[in-house]
């Protein structure tokens, strides 16, 4: 039951109806004793900065920004933690005492997902399809703290590819291409779609080549709307094993969890919760 003393947290975006994270952090709450709400709403990028001043007015606890607007929400925001500056994207804010601070938990978010799949990234070739918010969080974590043998970012502008490829080279091999490169590609230890390509309503879309997966190939798709989207269900007939987007999700919903309650979070809960509905 809320009252006057729950403490709220929500989701910003657009779309977000399809959103698990309402579930997910209200069995969080609930399991832990927390009086916190957690709500989901549809943000018009026009009406992103009035939203803001919004949160901050109320006094919400915290945050999540998703698509269109983990770039665009930095300028309204007090300040950068170091991961969120250093790619120029947010997904997750606190309120720290009225002021507002950016967080980036995208790489993290897949960083724990991979390792409670038991998948090592040390040595492996990593293709990260996409350039956008989400997909430079990824390939920062994974330049920067495991150290794959390359990294290729591939994306529709391959100008805007190379751009990201570029930030990388101080911690990874990277290269900037774009989807039609990936066809000169013969072989890759790592896929992750860090597009909306595959989410509803273009479900019959899949961004990566099918030659590309094969037999040990562990492909990660950070969509979850279907969770068996198109190229999971294309990478499991070919016998790669496969990672749908609930599980990055459980992971960077617990740090985010963790940074509004400063608790730790109840992870299996949270994967209960995401997972109870697989429509």
């Amino acid at each position: 039951m809320t009252t006057g003393r729950t403490r709220l947290c929500c989701l910003i975006g657009d779309p977000v109806e399809h959103s698990r994270s309402p579930a997910m952090f209200t069995a969080a709450f609930s399991e832990l004793g927390e009086d916190c709400a957690y709500l989901a709403f549809r943000v018009k990028r026009e009406d992103l900065k009035t939203t803001v001043d919004g949160l901050r007015a109320i006094g919400f606890l915290g945050c999540n920004v998703t698509m269109p607007h983990k770039t665009e929400i930095i300028k309204y925001l007090d300040e950068l933690e170091g991961t969120a500056e250093l790619v120029g994207s947010v997904n997750t804010i606190l309120n720290n005492g009225g002021r507002l601070v950016g967080y980036n938990t995208d790489g993290k978010g897949v960083i724990g997902a991979l390792e409670y799949c038991g998948v090592e990234i040390s040595g492996k070739s990593v293709i990260i399809v996409g350039y956008g918010g989400a997909a430079r969080g990824v390939a920062f974590e994974l330049a920067s703290t495991n150290k794959p043998s390359k990294i290729l970012i591939a994306g529709r502008d391959p100008s805007k590819s190379k751009s990201l490829a570029d930030l990388l080279r101080g911690g990874a091999y990277a290269e900037g291409l774009s989807l039609v490169d990936l066809s000169g590609i013969r072989k890759v230890d790592l896929i992750i779609n860090a597009t909306p390509l595959g989410m509803r309503p273009r479900i019959d879309e899949s961004p990566v080549p099918d030659h590309l997966l094969d037999v040990g190939v562990i492909v990660m798709d950070l969509v979850y709307d279907p969770i068996e989207t198109k190229l999971l269900r294309l990478a499991k007939a070919k016998g790669c094993k496969v990672i749908d987007g609930l599980e990055p999700l459980v992971h960077q919903g617990a740090i985010a969890f963790t940074l509004w309650t400063g608790r730790t979070a109840p992870l299996e809960t949270m994967r209960r919760a995401v997972r109870g509905d697989t429509r």
